[in-house]
Parts: C-alpha cells; sequence; structure tokens
C-alpha cells in the first residue's frame, strides 16, 4: 500500500524544505521538493513533518503505575497502556521503557512493580497492542542487593536493548547535594533522626554492592551487545572509569565539567528534556540548555514527561537558535544512532514510515498526526 503525503515542510536531518514524502509498505520509499497534485494524497497543509521521535529513557510508566504516593493502579497492563497513549500522543513512535533492577531499599515500589512492568511490556508488545515501539531500558541500581537476581531473571529478554549503571547513594552523583535529596523525599515526612539512618543503612549498601553489581551489569551487558549508558556522571573520574568500562553513553552527566570530559572522551551526551524547558535540573544539577550552548549536548530524554520531548526541540532552535533540523535529530536521529537502530529515526528514503505532522500554536508545537510504519497511531 503506498501513501503520499504532501504540502508539508519536510525535515530531513540536514535541511527543511517544502516537498513529499511517498510511504510504501510501512517504509519511506521517495522524498522530494514537489508538491503531489494528483488525486488521493494526504494534503498536511503547509505543516512541518518530522520523523518520529525516539525516547531512549523515561520513566513515564512509573508515573501511571503509581499515579499518587501510595496509590498502586490495580492493573500494570492498564498502566502501560495508559503510559503508551500518552506516549504516542506527544509524537514518540519509538520508546525505551526504563525498568530499575533494583531500588535502594527492599520495600520500594520499584522493586516491587519490576517484574510486572517488564512482563508487562513485553506481554503488549507481543500481542502489537501498544501505538507506539516498545523496548526495554534496564536501569541496574547498583547498590541494590536485589539488581543480580533481576537482572538475570529478566535481562535475556529479547526486548532489552539498553542497560544503564546508575547509583542513587545520597551524597554523590545526582545527590551530591543532600539537601536536594531531602526535598525529593519531602513526601515521606522524615524525621532528622530517620533520615540520618536511612543514609547510613545506603551508604553501607553501596559498600557492600556498588562496585561488585557495576561489574555485574557492565559484562553482563557487553556478553550480549546491548548498548551501555552511565548515570549521572559527575566527576571527571567518572566518565574516564565509564569510558574504560567500554560504555558508550553518558546519561544525564550532573556537571558541565563531566560533560567536557564525556566530550573529549567520545561518549554521547544525554540530558533532560525537562531541564532543557526550565532551564533547571530538579536536582539542583547542570542545566541542559547550558551545555547545549556551549557545544556539549548530543541528544535528549524526555524523562518523567513525554510531551517534553518535542517541545524541547523547538526550544532550544527558539532560544539558541539551533536549526531546527539539528534540534530535531537530538529527539530522533541522534537517538537512532546512539542506541543502534538503523531502521528509524530520520527521514530518508528505506527507513520506516515513523512520522509526526505538526503545526505551531503560540510558537508552540502541536501534535496533529502521528504515523508508526505508515499507519496513523495518533
Amino acid at each position: 500500500m503506498e501513501t503520499i503525503y504532501t504540502n508539508c515542510q519536510v525535515v530531513t536531518r540536514t535541511e527543511i524544505f517544502g516537498g513529499t514524502v511517498v510511504v510504501a509498505d510501512g517504509t519511506i520509499r521517495e522524498i522530494d521538493n514537489s508538491c503531489y497534485q494528483g488525486r488521493g494524497a494526504v494534503d498536511l497543509e503547509g505543516d512541518l513533518l518530522l520523523p518520529g521521535l525516539i525516547e531512549m529513557h523515561t520513566d513515564n510508566l512509573e508515573k501511571n503505575i503509581q499515579p499518587r504516593p501510595g496509590v498502586i493502579w490495580p492493573s500494570i497492563m492498564a498502566a502501560a497502556i495508559a503510559h503508551d497513549a500518552q506516549v504516542a500522543g506527544a509524537g514518540i513512535t519509538t520508546v525505551y521503557d526504563a525498568v530499575a533492577v533494583g531500588g535502594l531499599r527492599e520495600s520500594s515500589l520499584r522493586a516491587q512493580i519490576f517484574s510486572d512492568s517488564v512482563d508487562a511490556i513485553c506481554r503488549g508488545r507481543a500481542r502489537g497492542i501498544f501505538r507506539a515501539d516498545h523496548f526495554l531500558h534496564l536501569r541496574c541500581e547498583v547498590s541494590s542487593s536485589q539488581m543480580e537476581r533481576m537482572l538475570i531473571e529478566h535481562g535475556n529478554r529479547s526486548e532489552v536493548r539498553l542497560i544503564s549503571v546508575m547509583d542513587h547513594t545520597p551524597g554523590q552523583r545526582q545527590w551530591t547535594d543532600l539537601c536536594k535529596w531531602r526535598l525529593y523525599h519531602r513526601d515521606k515526612r522524615w524525621t532528622e533522626h530517620e533520615a540520618a539512618a536511612i543514609l547510613a543503612e545506603r551508604i553501607d549498601m553501596q559498600i557492600l554492592y556498588g562496585e561488585k553489581h557495576r561489574k555485574i551489569a557492565v559484562a553482563f551487558a557487553h556478553e550480549r551487545g546491548i548498548p551501555l549508558a552511565s548515570h549521572d556522571d559527575t566527576t571527571e573520574d567518572d566518565v574516564t572509569y565509564a569510558a574504560e568500562e567500554g560504555i558508550g553513553i553518558a546519561e544525564f552527566p550532573t556537571t558541565e565539567t563531566a560533560a567536557k570530559k564525556a566530550r573529549g572522551k567520545g561518549l554521547t551526551t544525554i540530558m533532560g528534556a525537562p531541564n532543557a524547558l526550565r532551564g533547571i535540573s530538579h536536582s539542583g544539577n547542570v542545566c541542559a540548555t547550558l551545555l547545549a550552548e556551549k557545544g556539549l549536548l548530543n541528544g535528549l530524554s524526555s524523562d518523567y514527561f513525554p510531551a517534553s520531548l518535542l517541545h524541547a526541540a523547538f526550544h532550544l532552535t527558539d532560544t539558541l537558535h539551533i536549526p531546527l533540523y539539528e534540534t530535531v535529530a537530538m529527539v530522533s536521529a541522534v537517538i537512532a544512532d546512539t542506541v543502534g537502530l538503523s531502521d528509524r529515526g530520520e527521514l530518508k528514503p528505506g527507513k520506516n514510515g515513523d512520522m509526526l505532522q505538526v503545526s505551531l500554536i503560540d510558537s508552540l508545537p502541536l501534535v496533529k498526526k502521528v504515523w508508526r510504519r505508515g499507519v496513523q497511531v495518533g
């Protein structure tokens, strides 16, 4: 089946031009700068036509499983379906669902929902009920006592396409500022004594498991040819160590120093789109826009808010005057390259027909239609 999309501003990896895109059997067959006048074409009314966005790290599934503190949704599959609709509606056609392999406490939500979350994503994908194409990103919490068992139990699934190593022990990396750590957990209403006890417990866990489990996760990924990311690198030593381990992605570095070192070591630097839009990290760490301004940013992730991915691309163009085709690549082609997806990520003959129609409303991008492999999903 062939469909012609015409009268649009085609956003390729290197330019934007008025033209026509032809999709046949789920694949882009042809792109040119003409305006097709024949019958049966889809008239996009001069709107932008972008490649489907690729999200490599989102916690949004968790937000649907626990929509409010202490409220666990009775069906994780229902939560996964709701998450999928939000993702597709935001123009994301390929999503890596980031699920935490272990929590810093055995009673944590992430530890409780891990297996069911993995099962829901795998079953939904196998049954073809999702609008977006879902893969798994296993976020290995190296200071968790449960990490090794959980990784071995689920890490060999074919849906696992990315592994990251992270350590959320307070006092370093993301939580170098303990005041920010306390603020983030303010809903738990810890007393000073309780917070001190939890901090001591987590430091003890890091000593027991941190280095051991990091080595296990890195070796596991290398043995299976799965791309690796290092999460929340803060110092030059953090980045150097990651590079020596054969890690290729610096995911959410917390300082400009770490981002500069990542650039020097050839790692791909990914930052949060919410950070770029807000101009500040919720943890008090380096601003994504600052890194973009200094040429230290390669790509973006929506992290906890799917709609931020597209908005951040336009925001970087508006504020830093980076060409739109470059900022769109930060949320599509660059991510595809980073995670090894050669069949998607840009509007180019031979690539998947993953696309979205976007118009601007008061300078904000509005997603009007979304197609995955030529089929409208949003």
